[in-house]
């Protein structure tokens, strides 16, 4: 397999646009396939890192990934962050929008987490309509991302990587394949991550995030704050002799090393991808 089923461009490798790295970026222009942008810290902002961020788009690809929609929450969907998103992409000329499929908040109260859903048929019915509007209003596809979890919900009727395919079918939307949440949420919860990646719909990926945590020995935590570890990496691997080339973003979020770092980070995954496109040719 080689496309997704919107025929969104494989960019190549990428990073997350941070604000340490701003004055590097702007004037050294570094080798890039794309520029990943966290959607909140643009959205309510002028001065310069909307200056940065305007520079950056007019010479890179530029994808944008929210925290903030909560889809799997019961409070209303916002309409007023929503026509925000959408004014962003239009101004960035974002190749796709992204969030998580999660809960962020209640009663309008943002906990800034991203809080796991029950793996329920009620669930995938609520989740899969919410979608469907945010597609509506954004006038593309809406992207979702695996998010590492810490715990289980006793009632889910079924497991996370069934739950994501039922609900990318159902709401006819993008997936967002971080393959370090796979690891992270198998280890944590005892199950196959190869299982996991096997069963993902890969016409549905978009895109793929690797990055590094923080393992606790009884647990790990998805912290993005070092490098990616072997086992990560071959689950990359695994995801793209499955899926064919996927834009690759590595996320390095917490303890933020010099831009060249993050940089040589992301290019390890080239090897992966000349690998596989050499068994493809």
């Amino acid at each position: 397999m080689s496309e997704n089923r919107w025929g969104f461009p494989d960019l190549g490798l990428g990073v997350g646009l941070r604000s340490p790295h701003f004055q590097h970026i702007l004037s050294e222009r570094p080798e890039m396939g794309f520029f990943e942008v966290l959607t909140e810290n643009y959205l309510d902002t002028e001065g310069l890192p909307l200056y940065v961020l305007d520079q950056v788009a007019e010479r890179y690809p530029v994808i944008m990934h929210g925290v903030s929609l909560s889809i799997g929450s019961s409070d209303p969907l916002d309409f007023n962050y929503l026509a925000k998103v959408k004014a962003l992409a239009a101004r960035t000329k974002a190749r796709w929008i992204s969030d998580h499929l999660c809960w962020t908040g209640v009663l309008g109260r943002n906990t800034h987490d991203l809080l796991p859903i029950p793996y329920t048929e009620e669930t995938l019915r609520h989740v899969s309509e919410r979608i469907r509007v945010v597609q509506d209003v954004l006038e593309r596809p809406l992207v979702l991302e695996n998010a590492s979890t810490y715990l289980e919900f006793v009632p889910s009727q079924m497991s996370e990587w069934e739950f994501i395919a039922r609900m990318a079918e159902e709401a006819d939307c993008g997936l967002l394949l971080d393959v370090n949440n796979v690891y992270v949420s198998a280890f944590n919860h005892t199950f196959d991550a190869e299982e996991y990646v096997d069963a993902i719909p890969g016409d549905r990926v978009c895109h793929i995030h690797v990055a590094g945590h923080t393992h606790k020995g009884t647990h790990i935590l998805d912290t993005h704050s070092d490098h990616v570890v072997d086992p990560v990496w071959a689950l990359y691997g695994r995801a793209l002799r499955r899926i064919g080339l996927r834009s690759t973003l590595l996320e390095w979020d917490a303890d933020i090393p010099p831009f060249e770092v993050v940089h040589a980070e992301v290019l390890k995954a080239r090897a992966w991808r000349d690998r596989e496109a050499a068994r493809a040719a």
